[in-house]
C-alpha cells in the first residue's frame, strides 16, 4: 500500500494526500442521512436489565415482546464498592475541568493530551470519522496514517466520557459501511461480516473528492484478517448506547444486521469439539507471529465480551431471536470452558506438574494430554502464594503459560473471570508489579522469548527481539484497561500508582506507542511518537479514576446464575 504524507490543518484535522487513485468512490448518501437523525433517549424503566437477568433465562424462554430499550438501562457492581455506577450523558470531564470531581488538581498532562488527541482526528467529507494512529512526522509513515479500529477505541471512550458521542457514531457508521465491500485477497474471498483492521482518507486534490479506503488483512504484515476488530466494534457500540442512552443507533437495521453478520463468522458450526474460537497467529493486537497460534486469551475473552454485548444489543425480532438463543448457548459452553482449563493459580499448577499422560475417556484428569516436563521454569517463581490468571493459549499437549494483558483485564470486565479470579488477577499484579508494570505500565504479555525460543516461534522477527514491541515491550495503551478493571474490582489504588508512573515520563518522551527493556525503561527502539491510544489510554485511565461511573461503559456484571445447559444425546439412548 502506498505511502500518504499527512497535512494537518489549522482546526486540527488531518488529511491524506495521494495522488488519484482507481478504487470507485464509496456511494456515502444513505449513510449520510442515518448520521442525521436525531438521538432518541432510552426508555428508562425500573425493571430488571439484560445485565441483571441470568444467561438460562434467556436460553429457555425469551418474551417476544423483549425489546433492546429494556435491557440495559441499569448496572450493578459488587456489593463492596462504594460507588454507585449510574449513567452521567453529557457530562464533559477533564477536559477545561480545572479540579476534578474527588477534589485534587487535575494533572497538567491532561490539558497536553486532549491537544495531541484533538490534532489525531480525521475527517472525510467535513466530519469526524475517527483517530490516526500516529502523527509521529519524523518517521515512514507506513500504516500509521490509517484509523484503526482497535486503536480507536480509547479515543472513543475519551470522547464519550467528555460528551462528544457524534464522532463516535460516525465512526461506527462509517466502519459498518466498509463491512459491506467486497473483500477479496488473491482471489479469495473473505467471510462478509469481516470488519476492516483499519482505513484512510483519500483525498483528490484535482477532483477535490474523498474516498474511504480499507484494509481487511490484504496489505497487513503476514496477510491476516484482523478478528478483533468486529468484536471491538460491538462493544463500541454497546459502550456508545450505555453512555448517551440513545438506542436508536443500536436498533437501526443496518447496525444489526452488521452484528449478525459478524456473529454469523464466529458461531459457524464445523469440526471444533471446544466452544473456543480458532485464531491464526497475527489477528489481534499482537499483529505478527508470537505463538498465539490456536485459541489466544485475547481473542477468547474479547469473544466473550462481544457475545454478551450482542446479547444486550440484538432485537427480539425473527433474526434476532435466533441469535441471541445461540448466543447464550455458546456463552455457557464458554464461560466453563475457559474457568476450567485456562485458569492457573498455585493449586491448579501443582496439579499439573503431577499429570499423568495418556489418558483415555470421560474420566481423564488431563484432559489436553499435556506433559509436566514442558512446563516452564520460571513459571513456579513467577506463581504466588495467592493470586492467578488466564494462561495465554491451551490446546492439544499446548498450555502457553504466558500472562498476556489485554485478555486478563478483559477477562475481569466482562466478568468471564469470577469474582475470585477478578481478585486473584489483581493479587498477582500487586505480587509480580516489577515484572509485570515496572517503571512504564504495562507488559502486553510476560515473560519474553529469547534465544532459540525467540527464533523458532518469531521466525527471527527483528521487531519482536526480547522485551520489544509484542514480545514483552510495555504499553501504555493498556492503562485504561487496568484502570477499569481495578475499579471495578475496587482496587483504584493499583490503577493510581500506575497512572503516577506513566506520567513521570509520557509527556516528556512524547507519547511512545510502546517501551523497551525488562522494567520498561528505554523508548522502544521503532515506537512511533503521538502514539494516539497512548494518549487517549491515559485521558481514559484519568478519567475513570475521577468519574467511576464511566466505567459503565466498559464492564459487565457476573451473571451469577449461569449455568450449563445439560442436553441428553441422541447416543446415549439404548
Amino acid at each position: 500500500m502506498s505511502t500518504l504524507s499527512v497535512d494537518v490543518t489549522q482546526n486540527g484535522s488531518v488529511k491524506s494526500m495521494e495522488s488519484p487513485c482507481t478504487e470507485a468512490e464509496i456511494e456515502e448518501r444513505d449513510f449520510s442521512r442515518l448520521l442525521e437523525r436525531p438521538p432518541r433517549p432510552l426508555n428508562i424503566e425500573r425493571q430488571r436489565s439484560c445485565d441483571e437477568r441470568s444467561l438460562s433465562e434467556l436460553s429457555i424462554g425469551l418474551s417476544p415482546h423483549h425489546s433492546f430499550r429494556n435491557t440495559d438501562n441499569s448496572f450493578r457492581f459488587m456489593d463492596h464498592l462504594d460507588v454507585v455506577f449510574t449513567l452521567s450523558p453529557g457530562r464533559r470531564s477533564g477536559f477545561n475541568t480545572p479540579r476534578s470531581q474527588n477534589g485534587f488538581e487535575t494533572h497538567p498532562m491532561v490539558a497536553d493530551a486532549w491537544e495531541a488527541l484533538r490534532r489525531s482526528l480525521v475527517y472525510f467529507r467535513g466530519q469526524p470519522v475517527g483517530t490516526i494512529a500516529a502523527l509521529d512526522s519524523s518517521e515512514e509513515n507506513l500504516n500509521y496514517d490509517q484509523v484503526f479500529v482497535r486503536d480507536f477505541v480509547p479515543s472513543a471512550l475519551a470522547f464519550l466520557m467528555n460528551g462528544e458521542p457524534e464522532i463516535v457514531k460516525n465512526f461506527i457508521l462509517k466502519t459498518l459501511r466498509l463491512q459491506s465491500w467486497e473483500k477479496k485477497i488473491d482471489r479469495f474471498q473473505l467471510g462478509e461480516g469481516v470488519m476492516p483492521a483499519s482505513f484512510k482518507v483519500l483525498h483528490d486534490p484535482i477532483r477535490n473528492t474523498e474516498t474511504l479506503m480499507a484494509d481487511f488483512g490484504e496489505s497487513a504484515i503476514g496477510r491476516v484478517a484482523p478478528v478483533d476488530s468486529g468484536f471491538w466494534w460491538i462493544i463500541l457500540l454497546r459502550a456508545y448506547t450505555r453512555s448517551t442512552g440513545d438506542s436508536s443507533l443500536a436498533e437501526m437495521p443496518e447496525c444489526q444486521k452488521g452484528m449478525r453478520l459478524i456473529l454469523s463468522l464466529c458461531l459457524s458450526e464445523g469440526f471444533d469439539t471446544f466452544p473456543t474460537l480458532l485464531c491464526a497467529d497475527g489477528c489481534s493486537m499482537i499483529d505478527r507471529r508470537m505463538g498465539v497460534y490456536g485459541y489466544p486469551i485475547e481473542i477468547q475473552a474479547l469473544f466473550f465480551m462481544a457475545l454478551r454485548c450482542a446479547l444486550l444489543l440484538l432485537k427480539q425480532d425473527a433474526e434476532g431471536k435466533e441469535f441471541v438463543e445461540r448466543i447464550a448457548k455458546r456463552l455457557h459452553a464458554l464461560s466453563y470452558h475457559m474457568r476450567s482449563y485456562f485458569w492457573l493459580d498455585l493449586k491448579q499448577l501443582n496439579d499439573i506438574y503431577r499429570y499423568k499422560t495418556e489418558e483415555y475417556s470421560h474420566t481423564a484428569v488431563n484432559k489436553f494430554n499435556v506433559i509436566p516436563d514442558s512446563l516452564p521454569e520460571w513459571i513456579f517463581d513467577f506463581m504466588p502464594t495467592h493470586g492467578g490468571y488466564f494462561i495465554g493459549n491451551v490446546g492439544p499437549s499446548n498450555m502457553d503459560f504466558r500472562w498476556f494483558c489485554l485478555g486478563n483485564c478483559i477477562a475481569i470486565l466482562s466478568s468471564l473471570a469470577t469474582p475470585e479470579q477478578s481478585t486473584a488477577i489483581m493479587d498477582l499484579i500487586e505480587s509480580r508489579w516489577e515484572e509485570l508494570v515496572g517503571e512504564m505500565p504495562l507488559k502486553v504479555c510476560y515473560p519474553a522469548l529469547e534465544s532459540h525460543e525467540w527464533r523458532i516461534i518469531t521466525g527471527c522477527d527483528p521487531k519482536n527481539t526480547r522485551w520489544s514491541y509484542h514480545n514483552g515491550g510495555s504499553w501504555p495503551a493498556l492503562l485504561w484497561l487496568l484502570t477499569a478493571a481495578c475499579i471495578k474490582t475496587g482496587r483504584p489504588q493499583i490503577a493510581r500508582r500506575a497512572i503516577e508512573l506513566a506520567e513521570t515520563r509520557l509527556l516528556k518522551d512524547g507519547w511512545p506507542e510502546y517501551y523497551d527493556g525488562r522494567l520498561g525503561r528505554y523508548i522502544g527502539k521503532q515506537a512511533r511518537k503521538f502514539q494516539t491510544w497512548s494518549i487517549a489510554g491515559y485521558l481514559v485511565a484519568k478519567m475513570m479514576l475521577e468519574d467511576p461511573s464511566h466505567l459503565g461503559m466498559v464492564a459487565l456484571e457476573e451473571d451469577k446464575q449461569t449455568k450449563p445447559l445439560m442436553k441428553r444425546s441422541s447416543s446415549w439412548t439404548f
